[in-house]
């Protein structure tokens, strides 16, 4: 869903392998910009094994699978988290049949949420770990990429073969990274140096670091709480590191209207 015409500023958040925290990212991050009075929606396309809801403690009545089926409207499957406007659209869990959405589906999805989308200032995009169809094209849809990695060496060995598969089948060159669950932010610095190292070497692509975020014992206590991490624990190690990704997407949006502006005035 490229944004270029629209108001909302939409980042898919993604990782090679699961297990790196990336769905609890991309909740505080929404966390964090709607205590920065910013509109929010985040959207659980980690479809067939939704799990954004366990996070917020909450038990939609109806998610994506009744949109697709037509058994229910945007209006109808938009959860509140806080108001005003931090919103959840759900997914299903436990359902084969979404894993591997056909294109079309997809986008029927995206024409189906478009009457809401103008309400937004951002749209967070939780995808599914690795490398299927449909987590390739979800992330080629919004305008922004955030990979999420550890230190890990398995899931830098994964990041990787998820940036050079949307980057040769889908042309896409721009990717954000974060590298969660780290002991320093130096260490952070190292993670992302070696990734980008191999994508530069053999995709010829260069990443963009957005930064780190620490492992912190607040984390997995707000996880088992079902609060976010920024309600629970907002002056945490990992709390303040989420603020300033946070900070950092601001100003990637502003840049986007700003471009956005320059090109309806040109």
């Amino acid at each position: 869903m490229d944004n270029s015409g629209q108001e909302v500023s939409s980042f898919s958040i993604v990782s090679g392998k699961g297990g790196v925290g990336k769905t609890n990212l991309a909740l505080n991050l929404g966390y964090a910009l709607h205590k920065a009075s910013h509109q929010v929606i985040l959207m659980d396309c980690d479809l067939g094994l939704a799990n954004l809801d366990v996070l917020l403690g909450l038990a939609p009545d109806k998610n994506l699978q009744d949109l697709l089926m037509g058994n229910a409207s945007v209006e109808e499957i938009v959860v509140p988290i806080e108001s005003p406007n931090f919103d959840f659209l759900p997914s299903a869990s436990g359902v084969p049949e979404l894993i591997d959405l056909d294109e079309d589906l997809q986008n029927s999805i995206f024409d189906k949420l478009k009457s809401v989308m103008d309400q937004y200032d951002f749209l967070l995009m939780d995808i599914g770990a690795g490398i299927s169809k449909t987590v390739l094209r979800f992330a080629s849809l919004s305008k922004e990429r955030i990979v999420v990695i550890s230190p890990e060496p398995t899931s830098l060995t994964d990041s990787y073969a998820l940036i050079k598969v949307l980057s040769t089948e889908y042309n896409i060159r721009s990717f954000r990274i974060v590298v969660n669950q780290v002991e320093s932010l130096e260490d952070g610095k190292m993670s992302f140096a070696r990734l980008n190292s191999a994508c530069k070497r053999f995709l010829n692509l260069e990443l963009s670091y957005l930064g780190a975020v620490r492992t912190d014992p607040a984390v997995p206590t707000a996880v088992i709480r079902q609060v976010p991490l920024l309600k629970y624990a907002p002056s945490s190690k990992a709390g303040k590191d989420i603020l300033a990704l946070a900070v950092k997407l601001k100003r990637i949006r502003e840049k986007q209207l700003e471009e956005h502006f320059s090109q309806e005035n040109s």
